[in-house]
């Protein structure tokens, strides 16, 4: 990072503009992401007017764009891939030079965001939902109960805390991360509401009807006399099958509780799905060794929520359907 030479086409450009804004080379260090040295050394090159020496780049700018379109054909390949069919294309040039023209495009290798699969029916009816709501206050929306059932490991993500080790002590037992085929894990039902959680249920079994059922009689109903009291409310959940069953419906019908109306397939309309992601970021460093220990350390974790994060999402409800019509029913982020 220390040096000019490392910085990317990209980064040039940026440097170049932020020196144009009148911004200090400490701050451009900072958003472009290397040292001030080397924004300090490229704003004094092209001061003078000198160019970078050394030997003059084996690919041209046909080549770039040749390499551009096949980035762009599948944004899933690995740089190997890349490289072999940029060479199929008529290009000498190393794998290690294709990675830097990538990096000089602007191309990073990342984590892909999620977002739910939807068909066209799915999106016209999220966009007709969106439209229907979007007239809705913060006042309207504190009256819905979000809820939703979500998957807790012993071990979390696909990477988990990264190591600090030397050369040649990558079989170190105090460096390696024990694995299993299929890691303890418990399913828990939640619900929220713009002023609090409600009490966490642990399923012990498949959610069916009746379960759900059970779950909705011990549990959403203590949550509702604990977040609303004796006020109404709206009930929220999604179109799972137990869900959307008959019975279910019948067993909100005898108990006189409103339910909201809502999409299928939209995960990222409900605001309890962001305080999944709260809490399971919050367990990161926690190293449960069995399902019990694990169970008492969400519980921990859901105690902790604040009425201000509670409050915090579900005020964001506006913006996730004005966001929802502008992308015309499709999904967006969450």
């Amino acid at each position: 990072m220390g040096k000019t030479a490392d910085l990317t086409t990209v980064q040039k450009m940026t440097i170049d503009t932020l020196k144009k804004e009148g911004k200090t080379q400490k701050v451009i260090a900072k958003e472009v992401g290397c040292s001030q040295s080397s924004v300090s050394k490229h704003i004094n090159r092209e001061a003078k007017g000198r160019k970078r020496c050394g030997r003059k780049e084996c690919t041209s700018k046909r080549d770039k764009r040749a390499l551009e379109r096949i980035v762009k054909q599948n944004r899933f390949k690995n740089v190997g891939e890349i490289h072999k069919e940029w060479t199929v294309a008529g290009v000498s040039a190393s794998r290690s030079t294709t990675h830097r023209r990538m990096q000089d495009m602007g191309f990073s290798c990342r984590i892909p965001r999620v977002k739910p699969l939807l068909n066209k029916r799915q999106r016209q009816k999220r966009l007709a939902w969106a439209q229907d709501k979007m007239d809705w206050t913060a006042a309207e929306w504190s009256k819905v109960m979000f809820s939703d059932e979500s998957k807790f490991c012993i071990s979390f993500g696909n990477q988990g805390p990264r190591v600090l080790r030397k050369t040649g002590e990558a079989q170190n037992p105090r460096c390696l991360k024990s694995s299993v085929k299929f890691p303890q894990s418990v399913m828990v039902w939640g619900a929220m509401s713009s002023a609090a959680v409600g009490p966490l249920c642990f399923l012990r079994s498949r959610v069916n009807a009746a379960v759900y059922q059970e779950v909705l009689e011990h549990f959403m109903l203590p949550a509702a006399d604990q977040l609303y009291g004796g006020d109404d409310f709206i009930f929220q959940h999604d179109l799972a099958p137990a869900h959307s069953a008959k019975s279910t419906s019948t067993w909100f019908k005898d108990h006189g509780i409103p339910l909201l109306d809502w999409p299928a397939n939209s995960p990222d309309l409900n605001p309890i799905e962001n305080l999944w992601g709260i809490v399971k970021r919050k367990m990161r460093d926690a190293r449960p060794n069995n399902a019990e220990e694990l169970k008492a350390t969400i519980k921990a974790t859901w105690a902790l929520i604040t009425p201000e994060e509670c409050n915090r999402l579900v005020d964001s409800m506006p913006r996730r359907i004005a966001e929802a019509i502008q992308a015309k029913g499709a999904a967006t982020k969450y």
